[in-house]
């Protein structure tokens, strides 16, 4: 099966060169759901490009018979972010230009809708395809609003541009993956949703973070998916009725930045395929993998991650290594910190607030007063069954 290839101008410069994105679609001979994944919205995570380059090569050897639906994949979907460099360092988190995160700028449609409430009342009778129909429709149209700023005289920044573009394409999916790294050193994971935790042990990675609330700057890609779906199922419970939509997002975190670890694109390929498989858009041999169902990932809430911030500047040293365990009271990490006073360099010991993994670890080993220099998650307080 060969995939339809799509050109999409993103941004003409300065220079007279124009960065597009590049869209490969693979459709099956079936109808079925939308899968839309990404990789490299932030400059330094590129593992995911290599996770959407193996899946174009495996879709090319399956049938078109083997698909249900279709599948959008979208590497380099920042290319502005990927090219970024500061001596030989790829950045990328930040849009240099206004100063923003790549990943904060997305368009919410719960923020723009006040009768969501209402909504659900005059759909409660409905089946679930149906409210999804008239509910996309809604999303689409206010969606579309954007353009007429976009488009107007005094225009938008780059990152509403930017944004606009990157939605239109995964608007309408059922299932969204969006494939990051870390821009230190890290393990793999991922973040999942509410009522989505049977789906996320499918990608049979050893841990996921539970989103449980949000902040009000939190405009990530997969948080504005997948947020008016899970405000319109809060707003049916409210009516006493559960209705819970099949649609999902995901946030993979495949290692550390800078790098194409293969252990971490081998993980990303398949779970995706695993997962995929298992919501039945892939039907290969094979797949799910026998014992997926009962995969034993540990769901840990995000508001159990902690980050530790240097309390002085200097070098680090006697670190704990990533991905250990570490009790309260347990020396994680020590700051050997020079001093400009006439005084002697002093070794400075820094002690776990509480038990937990280690999931990220600074590159940089010589940090001033207030960069991060490790991650912790707190013990397990989920399990991959809960809800």
């Amino acid at each position: 099966m060969l995939p339809v290839v799509s050109t999409i101008p993103l941004r003409h410069m300065a220079s007279g060169d124009v960065l597009s994105l590049q869209v490969y679609k693979f459709i099956g001979a079936q109808p079925g759901k939308k899968v839309y994944i990404q990789s490299n919205l932030h400059g330094a995570e590129i593992a995911g490009n290599g996770v959407i380059y193996q899946l174009i090569e495996f879709l090319q050897t399956i049938n078109d018979t083997d698909l249900f639906g279709e599948i959008w994949l979208v590497p380099v979907c920042n290319p502005m972010s990927t090219n970024e460099r500061s001596h030989i360092f790829s950045s990328g988190q930040y849009c240099s230009y206004e100063g923003k995160d790549w990943n904060r700028i997305f368009w919410d449609y719960e923020k723009h809708a006040d009768d969501l409430l209402e909504f659900a009342k005059s759909q409660i009778n409905f089946e679930p395809e149906v409210v999804r129909k008239n509910y996309l429709a809604k999303i689409q149209q206010s969606f579309v609003k954007n353009l007429e700023k976009i488009n107007s005289p005094s225009g938008v920044p780059y990152t509403e541009r930017f944004s606009y573009r990157l939605q239109s394409l995964s608007l309408d999916a059922d299932y969204l993956i969006d494939l990051h790294s870390h821009a230190n050193q890290a393990l793999n994971y991922l973040y999942l949703y509410r009522n989505r935790e049977e789906s996320a042990k499918y990608f049979l990675l050893p841990f996921g973070i539970k989103f449980v609330e949000f902040r009000c700057d939190e405009d990530g890609f997969d948080k504005t998916f997948i947020q008016p779906w899970l405000a319109l199922e809060e707003h049916f419970k409210q009516l006493g009725r559960e209705i819970r939509f099949d649609i999902e997002a995901w946030t993979l975190e495949l290692g550390t930045g800078m790098q194409m670890n293969p252990d971490s694109v081998e993980k990303g390929l398949r779970g995706v395929k695993n997962y995929l498989a298992y919501k039945g858009v892939l039907q290969i041999s094979g797949f799910p993998l026998k014992g997926s169902e009962s995969h034993n990932m540990n769901l840990k809430l995000r508001t159990q991650m902690k980050r530790y911030y240097a309390p002085t500047g200097g070098m680090i040293q006697s670190r704990v290594e990533l991905g250990s365990y570490v009790k309260t009271g347990e020396r994680i990490y020590q700051i050997l910190s020079f001093h400009k006073d006439g005084t002697l360099p002093t070794v400075i010991d820094v002690s776990a607030e509480q038990d937990g993994l280690v999931f990220d670890v600074s590159s940089n080993q010589a940090v001033n007063e207030g960069e991060v220099v490790l991650g912790i998650i707190g013990e397990l307080v989920l399990t991959s069954n809960s809800k």
